[in-house]
C-alpha cells in the first residue's frame, strides 16, 4: 500500500485485534525496519519459558547481588522498544517496524503491554525487555542490551514479577540459545495451545509484586519516561499468585547512588531482592 507521495503508508493494527490474535496463538512480525506490511505468525513449535523451571545461572546472580543495575517496570516503555528495534551488532535488521511500534505504543497506553528497565549506576538505561499481557500469559517480544548482563538482569526481574504475580504462561515465541540457557524449551502447537488456553483464561497480578514490596505506585502504561529524555539513550520468553507463608517484605529504601528523581519514583527490586525472590518462590 502507498501514500500519494509514493511512499509506503503504515498500516494501523488495532489493539482489539492484537489481543484476539495473542490469545488464539498468533502474534505480528515485519520483514525489516522499514517494511510497510505486517504478517502473522503461528509457529509450529512454540518456545516458552516454564517460569518454574528458570535456571538462574551462578554468574547473573552474582551480578545481581553486587547492586550493579537500578531496576524499574514500564517507566520508559517507548525508549525500550525503539532500543529492541535499533541496529547492534550481530543485529542488522529489526522485525518490529513503525506499524508494531505504533500498536504496542497503544497497547502499553491501555495497560496491556508492558516493559522492564535495567538501568546503570548514572542513571542510562542499558537493558530490558516488552511483552504483552492477557489473562495469566505473558508474551515476551524482544529484549536489549548494552551492557553486559542487562537484558538477563531484566529477564531475572520480569520471571520474579510473573511468578509472584500468578502468571501460568510465559511465550517466548521462538527459542534461543540464550533462552535455553535460562530453561526455554520448545513445545509442540497442540501443546502451546492447551497451555494458552488455560493461561488467557485465568487473572493474575502485574503490580502484586510492587505492592508487596512496599514501592511507589507506578502506572501500569503510559511510562513517565520518554525515548531520549532523562538520560534514556533511544536507539524472543501450577504458579502461585499469593507469596509464601514466609514473605517477608523488605523495608522501602532508596538507592545509595545517584539518579534522577522520575527513576527514584520508580524504584523496582533491587538485584538482591530479584535473586532472593526466585529462591522464594521456586
Amino acid at each position: 500500500m502507498s501514500g500519494r507521495d509514493g511512499t509506503a503508508a503504515r498500516q494501523r493494527l488495532d489493539t482489539g485485534l492484537l489481543l484476539r490474535a495473542y490469545a488464539a496463538g498468533l502474534f505480528p512480525m515485519a520483514d525489516t525496519r522499514d517494511s510497510a506490511d505486517v504478517f502473522w505468525v503461528e509457529p509450529r513449535r512454540r518456545g516458552i519459558l516454564p517460569l518454574m523451571e528458570f535456571h538462574l545461572p551462578r554468574s547473573l546472580a552474582r551480578t545481581l547481588k553486587r547492586e550493579r543495575f537500578f531496576h524499574s517496570r514500564d517507566l520508559a516503555f517507548d525508549a525500550v522498544v525503539q532500543s529492541c528495534a535499533s541496529t547492534a551488532p550481530g543485529r542488522e535488521q529489526s522485525w518490529i517496524n513503525a506499524t508494531i511500534h505504533d500498536a504496542y505504543l497503544r497497547l502499553h497506553a491501555q495497560g496491556h503491554a508492558h516493559s522492564i528497565e535495567t538501568w546503570d549506576m548514572d542513571g542510562r538505561l542499558v537493558g530490558g525487555l516488552y511483552g504483552v499481557r492477557v489473562g495469566a500469559a505473558f508474551f515476551g517480544e524482544s529484549m536489549f542490551s548494552r551492557a553486559t548482563d542487562a537484558s538477563k538482569a531484566a529477564l531475572a526481574h520480569l520471571i520474579a514479577r510473573l511468578r509472584l504475580g500468578g502468571f501460568a504462561l510465559l511465550d517466548t515465541q521462538f527459542l534461543t540459545a540464550h533462552l535455553e540457557r535460562f530453561g526455554g524449551r520448545e513445545v509442540r502447537r497442540s501443546d502451546y495451545v492447551e497451555r494458552l488456553a488455560a493461561a488467557v483464561s485465568r487473572p493474575a497480578r502485574w503490580t502484586l509484586l510492587d505492592a508487596l514490596e512496599g514501592f511507589p505506585p507506578q502506572p501500569s502504561g503510559g511510562g513517565v519516561v520518554a525515548g531520549g529524555a532523562a538520560g534514556v539513550s533511544a536507539a524472543g520468553f501450577a504458579v502461585s499468585g499469593l507469596p509464601p507463608p514466609d514473605f517477608a517484605a523488605p523495608e522501602f529504601r532508596a538507592p545509595d547512588f545517584a539518579l534522577p528523581p522520575e527513576l527514584l519514583g520508580a524504584l523496582g527490586p533491587s538485584g538482591k531482592r530479584i535473586v532472593q525472590l526466585l529462591s522464594q518462590t521456586s
